[in-house]
């Protein structure tokens, strides 16, 4: 089974309660610990990188993010999928290949750009434009920006997240969904779903996947308690 075919297979059968868990590494020591700790998949969180690498969220040149994307992927030994945001103005076929190049297995991308939301129908273009151009090779997690751009129905979530998957995506991802949302979310969205949570935060990873979760990721979550645990490790001067 190739290492797609992996990570495919990991979204897939979860019992309620038991959402695949993939904690986001922002660099290859970070992408280390974790799979030394049993994490079977990693996601990488593009504001974690940015803060690695010294830049604003949404701010991190494509080369930069690739190149950070290559070195996480090459220091573990488990599928690696990666935050794209918006794909950068790249055209579908040279993301596509620009992220295989990485080897990467999986990406996110956001339907807003500039803090707007996309037109979805558009947007649903896109994606099938670069499923077409990634076949089988990558795992496509579209994430659906209503909740985090001021839109609170969730009828509007469900409804770009049935043109995602009719495009092609293979997960969905409404952001910053509130938790009482996630079981009508369940109920509408077909095909897996991943929720956002906070590390030590809300309800925990298995409370999210009882609620209807398939996966939960944690953005740049686990870095910015990684920098809080070293500021209070750190000897004062």
């Amino acid at each position: 089974m190739s290492e797609v075919d992996t990570f495919r297979a990991l979204h897939h059968h979860r019992l309620p309660g038991d959402p695949l868990v993939l904690p986001g590494p922002w660099d290859a020591v970070s992408a280390r610990v974790l799979v030394d700790t049993g994490f079977p998949a990693l996601a990488t969180p593009s504001a974690g990188i940015a803060a690695a690498l010294g830049h604003e969220d949404g701010a991190t040149p494509a080369d930069e993010m690739f190149a950070a994307v290559t070195r996480i992927a090459r220091a573990v030994e488990v599928p690696v999928s990666a935050d794209l945001e918006d794909g950068y103005g790249l055209a579908p076929r040279e993301l596509v290949e620009r992220l295989l190049e990485t080897g990467a297995v999986g990406c996110n991308l956001e339907d807003s750009q500039g803090g707007v939301l996309k037109d979805p129908r558009e947007h649903a273009d896109w994606l099938t434009e670069v499923r077409d151009a990634a076949g089988d090779r990558l795992f496509l997690n579209a994430r659906v920006d209503t909740f985090v751009r001021g839109v609170s129905d969730p009828e509007q979530a469900i409804a770009r997240a049935a043109l995602y998957i009719a495009a092609g995506a293979d997960c969905v991802y409404p952001i910053g969904a509130p938790a009482d949302v996630l079981p009508l979310l369940r109920v509408g969205i077909q095909g897996p779903i991943n929720v956002f949570a906070r590390p030590g935060e809300g309800p925990s990873p298995t409370e999210l996947g009882e609620l209807g979760a398939t996966r939960v990721t944690f953005g740049p979550g686990l870095q910015r308690a990684a920098m809080a645990a070293l500021a209070g490790l750190a000897p004062r001067p």
